[in-house]
C-alpha cells in the first residue's frame, strides 16, 4: 500500500470505547476498529490510522464531551479534527446504526466537506475557565433553588412564623431565617423552623462558595483577554463566557460572522416567495454567549450615550426594543471579535 495515500479517519465516542474508521482520499473504506479511552488506546488509534498512510484529518463526534480527551491527543501530534454533528436521524432509519456506520459517516463528513468546523483544542485558560464556570452555574442554580424553596415554606408556615417573615425582602429573610431556633418540639413550627435553618445556610455556602470560584476566574480572564475586558459593558463574567464559547484556538473561528453564528447572534434569513428581505432569530448557538452579548447591550442601553443615540434613532424607524436588542448583539459579536486573544492562546 502507498504509504504516502491520504487518509481520512473517523470517529464514533463512547464512554469506555472509541470506534475508528479510515477512509481513502476518494472515499473508501479502507477498515474500522475499537479503542479503548486510554492514554494508550488514543495512541493506538492514531498508530492504526497512520497504518494506511498520511492522516490528514479527523472527524471526532462529542469533541466536547466523550471525545475531548481523543482530540487534545490529535492536536498535540498536529492532527485536523473537525466537530462532527450526529448522523441525521432520517439516513439512520434508511441505513440502519451501528459503531462502525457511525465511524464511517463521521469521516465521509469530514472528507466531503459537511463537517468543516474546528474543534476546540480544550488545553488552555479557556479550558481553565469553562471548568470552573461548570461549578459557578451550578452553584447559582442551587442557590436561586433554595431560596425559592424558603419563600415557598414561608408562605405555608404557621401564623406565628409567616407573619414575621413574609414581608422581609430576600436578603434580611436569608439572615433571619439563618438565625431561627427550632427548640426541641417535634411540632410543625419546628420542623419548619429546621428547614429554613437548613436552606438559608445554604444559601450562605453557597454565596461563599461563588465568591471563591470568582476569585479564581477573575484574574485568569484579566490575563487571557485584556483588551476584551477593555470594551464598554464588558466584565469577566460576560468576557469569560464569550471566551469559552471561542474555545482555547479562536482562529478556527474564520469571520466575525462565525463567531456572531455561533453566540447566536446571527440572524437567518427567512424569504420566499412575495415575502422578501426578511430575516428571523437564530435559535442556536452557545447561549450562555448569546446571554453575554445580551447582558453587554443591556447595560450600554443604560448608559453608553451612543448606545442611547442608536436606540431612539432605530425606534423612530419602528423597530421594537427586541428588535433593537438583537441588531445590537450582532454589533456587539463584531467588534469584540476583533479582541478575541489568539495571540495569547496560539
Amino acid at each position: 500500500m502507498d504509504t504516502m495515500a491520504r487518509i481520512t479517519g473517523g470517529v464514533d465516542t463512547h464512554l469506555e470505547v472509541h470506534v475508528a474508521a479510515a477512509l481513502n482520499d476518494v472515499g473508501g473504506v479502507l477498515g474500522t476498529a475499537s479503542f479503548p479511552t486510554t492514554a494508550a488506546g488514543y495512541r493506538q488509534l492514531l498508530e492504526w490510522l497512520s497504518s494506511f498512510g498520511q492522516v490528514v484529518l479527523v472527524g471526532v463526534e462529542g469533541t466536547g464531551s466523550y471525545g475531548a480527551g481523543l482530540s487534545r491527543f490529535l492536536h498535540r501530534h498536529d492532527i485536523a479534527v473537525v466537530e462532527v454533528d450526529r448522523p441525521n436521524r432520517q439516513k439512520r432509519r434508511l441505513s440502519g446504526k451501528s459503531d462502525p456506520i457511525d465511524a464511517i459517516s463521521a469521516a465521509r463528513a469530514a472528507l466531503g466537506g459537511n463537517a468543516n468546523g474546528a474543534a476546540k483544542t480544550r488545553d488552555g485558560n479557556v479550558e481553565a475557565i469553562r471548568v470552573l464556570r461548570v461549578a459557578k452555574i451550578s452553584a447559582h442554580k442551587a442557590r436561586t433553588q433554595a431560596i425559592n424553596q424558603i419563600h415557598s415554606l414561608v408562605c405555608t408556615a404557621p401564623d406565628e412564623l409567616r407573619d414575621g417573615l413574609r414581608t422581609l425582602p430576600t436578603p434580611a429573610l436569608i439572615e433571619a431565617c439563618a438565625g431561627l431556633r427550632p427548640g426541641a418540639a417535634g411540632d410543625v413550627t419546628a420542623a419548619t423552623k429546621t428547614t429554613l435553618r437548613a436552606l438559608a445556610r445554604r444559601v450562605h455556602h453557597l454565596d461563599a462558595e461563588i465568591a471563591e470560584i470568582e476569585a479564581l476566574i477573575r484574574p485568569i480572564v484579566t490575563a487571557t483577554a485584556p483588551a476584551l475586558l477593555a470594551h464598554s459593558g464588558v466584565g469577566p463574567d460576560t468576557a469569560a463566557a464569550l471566551l469559552v464559547a471561542a474555545g482555547d484556538n479562536p482562529e478556527r473561528l474564520r469571520s466575525e460572522a462565525t463567531f456572531a453564528r455561533l453566540c447566536g447572534a446571527a440572524p437567518i434569513p427567512a424569504t420566499s416567495g412575495k415575502t422578501q428581505n426578511r430575516h428571523r432569530l437564530h435559535r442556536g448557538g452557545d447561549r450562555q454567549a448569546n446571554s453575554a452579548l445580551w447582558r453587554i447591550a443591556l447595560t450600554r442601553m443604560s448608559w453608553d450615550p451612543d448606545t442611547k443615540a442608536y436606540v431612539e434613532r432605530r425606534t423612530k424607524e419602528g423597530l421594537s426594543k427586541r428588535e433593537v436588542m438583537r441588531c445590537l448583539k450582532r454589533y456587539i459579536a463584531r467588534e469584540l471579535f476583533a479582541d478575541l486573544p489568539r495571540e495569547l492562546l496560539a
